[in-house]
């Protein structure tokens, strides 16, 4: 009896590692979202990490995170780092490309709760006073990020603070002018 439970549970075992390496390794998560601002406005706000304290949902998580800024003030080579408590954790973003009002692409490191490097993108499109956002993030999944995924859905998570932070940028923006 006691042998038929260990094997039992040895195929069970075996198969769940099985299931969980099936999973995808690459993820990809995106949310738009129309803003009412010109792209110009709308682009300083997120090439200057100064600025994503009044609209980052992770901000307003933990207000009192530990933040640094190094590199350039804004576009790329500027860097922001955070330490905070445990809804934010700790990492490093480094602007790798700025192209105004067209294109933001991130190099984003998190430290803690998990390792993980990924890429975040801004895509920005539109004209006038309206500007089409596109707020994406992609990377690799390792095997304990496949079996959180199995039980947790990291794109509504994730896209859900997506969300946030684009409805936060368009209160942000609004009643900003272009400066001339």
């Amino acid at each position: 009896m006691l042998i038929t439970v260990l094997i039992s549970a040895f195929i069970i075992f075996v198969a769940l590692i099985v299931v969980i390496a099936m999973q995808p390794t690459d993820f990809h998560i995106t949310r738009s979202a129309a803003i009412p601002a010109p792209a110009t406005v709308v682009f300083e706000q997120i090439n200057d990490f100064h600025n994503w304290q009044a609209w980052s949902p992770w901000a307003r998580m933990d207000p009192n995170a530990k933040n640094t800024f190094e590199g350039s003030a804004s576009g790329e080579g500027a860097i922001f780092s955070w330490a905070g408590n445990s809804k934010v954790g700790a990492g490093k973003m480094t602007l790798l490309e700025s192209r105004p009002n067209n294109l933001i692409r991130i190099k984003l490191e998190f430290f803690k709760p998990f390792k993980a490097t990924n890429t975040a993108e801004f895509k920005f499109s539109g004209g006038g006073e309206l500007t089409m956002v596109t707020w994406g993030m992609t990377g690799k999944n390792n095997f304990m990020a496949k079996a959180f995924g199995m039980v947790m859905n990291f794109d509504k998570i994730v896209g859900g603070q997506f969300d946030q932070g684009l409805a936060n940028l368009k209160t942000v923006t609004d009643g900003i002018t272009v400066k001339s």
